[in-house]
């Protein structure tokens, strides 16, 4: 058997504690599968953690996680700190120039800095991985960048966020509003203290980034990201999408064209046939199209320190073993820079929610501005009759253009009949 691959661990929160703890209890079957062994030989984290002491015998605790990066006996370098910048970006960078490997699970780090990152690490032969950056558990990096190599890919999506994915699916199964399933989510463990990276859809937009690089080979290109969250879907509006067949789900989908990169984050309806549609609680699942394999779809826990360390270790396992690909799929100077489609080019069906007086000549005014933009309705649906007060009116168009919608929403709130800002959901047809 080859010398052991010497690893340090740089944060042991939950994804670093997770790691600690694999590498320990599966040290024999690692070993077994790499023909060397993983050794952790050291962890840098300011703060003691008990809870980690079985594993840790034998282990150099540093405070400083720079001291890692000119270790002679460290190999591989494990950034488990979080964040797009501050240490961890210093941490990485410096590893990466020195020649050592670097995995990580930090995806703002690699969707504002993972092009950067992949020239220095193909620059000193050293290996950057990030499997676990995205859809936690789903070895979603590795088919793409792997099994699916023979592919042309046209198009990439998924639901990539397990706390709005929980959201939306307590939502629809209890009949609350947002602001009530989201303090329970927070009470259960499923959503931070502060929220806003998941429920805006900036967590998605980060990872949807990613998998555009990875899909399309382009370099990463976050700032393109369309991005929207869940705050505004309503009950009622999950409510309408059950009876008009559909599921609401927050998705990333990035597709190429010979326009361009389309990447865009929002909350859609999709049929209840779709084989996302069923995709409920914190699970996550991304959809790939290929030239060749068609369609896949794979599913599993998008978060957590289990499925999540998983994808750290089955990272330093490919590096133990000498499994080397390209970092983001092609050579970092074959990348190409994609010109990024905006969102106002966006054509597809639309499901509109608005709050309207009921009174004479109030959805005739409604008709006149879809009218006047070229959008077409597809159904219209008001549960019941109620002269002088608001009533929900749910209307679905047939295809229109964004940037005509987006006028639309805008004339049609500027009525006196219309006593809210209206509720525009995309419908997609997947």
């Amino acid at each position: 058997m080859s010398e052991a691959l010497n690893v340090a661990v740089a944060g042991l929160g939950t994804v670093g504690g997770g790691t600690v703890r694999i590498l320990h209890e599966n040290a024999a079957l690692l070993a077994r599968r790499c023909g060397r062994a993983i050794k952790l030989a050291a962890v840098a984290e300011p703060q003691h953690h008990d809870r980690l002491d079985d594993c840790l015998d034998g282990v150099e605790w540093l405070d400083d996680a720079m001291a890692l990066v000119d270790d002679p006996n460290i190999d591989v370098i494990v950034e488990t700190i979080g964040g797009s910048g501050g240490i961890a970006k210093k941490l990485c960078e410096a590893a990466l120039k020195n020649g050592k490997s670097v995995v990580t699970a930090n995806k703002a780090l690699i969707a504002h800095h993972g092009s950067a990152f992949a020239r220095l690490a193909e620059e000193s032969g050293a290996t950057l991985a990030f499997e676990a950056a995205v859809a936690g558990g789903i070895p979603i990096i590795k088919s793409i960048r792997e099994g699916l190599s023979a592919n042309t890919i046209s198009k990439v999506y998924g639901i990539l966020n397990g706390t709005c994915n929980y959201i939306l699916t307590e939502m629809r199964e209890t009949g609350r509003d947002f602001d009530v399933v989201l303090k329970e989510a927070q009470e259960k463990g499923y959503a931070e203290a502060d929220p806003t990276f998941d429920i805006d859809g900036i967590d998605t937009a980060h990872k949807l980034a990613i998998l555009s690089s990875l899909s399309f080979g382009c370099e990463i290109d976050f700032e393109s990201v369309h991005t929207e969250g869940i705050r505004s879907v309503s009950a009622t509006d999950i409510q309408y999408a059950d009876e008009l067949g559909y599921r609401i789900k927050l998705l990333g989908i990035a597709s190429l064209s010979e326009k361009g990169l389309m990447q865009r984050v929002h909350p859609c309806m999709v049929p209840l046939a779709a084989p996302i549609a069923p995709i409920e609680g914190v699970f996550n699942a991304v959809v790939v199209e290929g030239d060749f394999v068609d369609t896949i779809m794979e599913v599993g826990r998008g978060a957590g320190e289990r499925p999540t360390a998983s994808a750290v270790v089955a990272d330093i396992a490919d590096i133990a073993a000498g499994r080397k690909s390209y970092t983001l799929s092609e050579p970092i100077d074959d990348l190409k820079k994609a010109a990024a489609i905006p969102m106002t080019e966006h054509v597809g069906a639309y499901y509109l929610r608005l709050m309207v007086v009921d009174k004479p000549g109030a959805f005739a005014d409604i008709s006149a501005i879809l009218s006047e933009h070229n959008v077409s309705m597809e159904a219209v649906l008001q549960r019941a009759r109620d002269p002088g007060e608001v009533v929900p009116v749910v209307v679905t168009t047939h295809e229109a253009k964004e940037a005509d919608m987006v006028d639309v929403i805008k004339q049609i709130h500027s009525l006196d009949a219309v006593a809210e800002p209206p509720c525009m959901i995309r419908i997609e047809s997947f």
